[in-house]
């Protein structure tokens, strides 16, 4: 632990503040393809639509605290998904757990701050099929991993509705910690 040391200005202590940290700006992630041993993550693409289509049949719910979904029909989710993954303020992949081998879901990297070398995992759909599965789990590992070893981003960011217990219990997994 760092010691106070006097102030400039008074002869008051000031607080510790911790090692320096490399104010080098991160790289801004690349959208590439990334593997686990039970997920893959590739970079989200219209052709990810029909597999994605047939994982969101009968799970309604599953957009409640989305800003998107649940679509009318595929060609609704199409355009969504040609937008999200060409948007400059998100980078989004599809999630293919390995297990089935079918496109279940999409997360993304969003808020990225280069020069304060922080970044958010946010944007999280992924179908009852796929929830509270070890896919599920490894590809928001995957993701933080790739940002804070890869390219290190030293503040992760979630942020979810207060009311939205499954995502609150995912963070903690994680080991997030409320601010």
């Amino acid at each position: 632990m760092q010691a106070p040391r006097p102030h400039a200005k008074t002869s008051r202590m000031s607080p510790p503040l911790g090692p320096a940290v490399d104010a080098t700006p991160r790289p801004i992630p690349a959208r590439v393809p990334i593997r686990g041993k039970y997920a893959v993550l590739e970079p989200l693409h219209v052709r990810h639509v029909p597999e994605l289509w047939r994982a969101a049949q009968g799970a309604d719910d599953s957009w409640a605290y989305l800003g998107c979904g649940p679509f009318a029909s595929q060609d609704a989710m199409a355009r969504y998904v040609a937008d999200f993954a060409t948007n400059f303020d998100y980078l989004p992949w599809a999630v293919r757990p390995v297990t089935t081998g079918e496109v279940s879901g999409w997360l993304a990297l969003l808020d990225v701050q280069p020069k304060h070398a922080s970044i958010e995992l946010g944007s999280i759909w992924f179908s009852p099929r796929m929830q509270r599965t070890r896919a599920a789990t490894e590809a928001m590992y995957l993701l933080l991993r790739h940002a804070a070893d890869d390219l290190g981003y030293r503040r992760l960011v979630w942020k979810c509705n207060a009311l939205n217990a499954p995502s609150k219990r995912a963070a903690d997994r994680l080991g997030f910690t409320f601010e």
